[in-house]
């Protein structure tokens, strides 16, 4: 795989506080590199919108980032305010207290209320899988598909570990089969890193360091 086809499965994410400089910088490189989208934090949207205006570089934001704890209201009503500023994808994390309680049609439930609120806008939902064990990934993955999702994401970035081959591989053979795809993310950090996570079913890759993996 080239690295021009690995930059086009990028998420390029900056989700730390950021100035709008960082932000007009992260839409530029995404433009310049051919990355599948931009993934900031919902303050920025707008700038990241303004900036990618004509160009085929998606906007991605985050709802109830980055633990998942926020009702279902809250997180509806943060989608619809980022769909109204310009995001064409959400990336949602989901409850890790009804997840790691195995409470998994509440899961299913607000991953539909969000879908419900997305429409036509593409859905990743964040799994956080380092808190989730092999039979909850897979548990959770179905809880998506019923919901209506589009992707399973593996990580925030922000939990106790990113993405491993393991959480992808167990991801990838739950959902494919249902027309899912898989977002890794949280610690990709060179073209091997991403190639392997693509050879093991990731479709997407969400990255800090998008450029530095296709400078390598």
């Amino acid at each position: 795989m080239t690295k021009k086809e690995i930059a086009a499965l990028i998420d390029h994410t900056l989700l730390k506080p950021a100035t709008n400089a960082q932000i007009v910088t992260l839409c530029a490189e995404a433009k310049e590199h051919g990355f599948a989208s931009v993934c900031v934090n919902p303050c920025h949207v707008k700038t990241a919108a303004k900036e990618l205006a004509g160009s085929k570089v998606k906007v991605c934001t985050v709802v109830g980032f980055p633990l998942g704890e926020n009702t279902v209201k809250a997180k509806v009503f943060e989608t619809k305010e980022a769909i109204k500023n310009g995001a064409t994808e959400i990336d949602m994390v989901i409850n890790q207290s009804l997840a790691k309680s195995n409470a998994w049609k509440k899961v299913q439930k607000e991953v539909a209320a969000v879908k419900k609120a997305c429409g036509e806008i593409l859905l990743k939902v964040i799994l956080e899988t380092c808190n989730l064990s092999r039979k909850q990934i897979v548990a959770a993955c179905n809880a998506c598909v019923a919901a209506g999702a589009q992707f399973v994401k593996t990580s925030t970035g922000f939990g106790s570990g990113g993405a491993t081959v393991e959480a992808v591989s167990i991801m990838a053979d739950t959902v494919h089969p249902h027309g899912l795809k898989v977002k890794a993310s949280g610690g990709v950090h060179n073209y091997e890193e991403a190639l392997e996570m693509v050879k093991n079913g990731a479709d997407r890759i969400g990255a800090s360091c998008g450029v530095a993996i296709c400078k390598e």
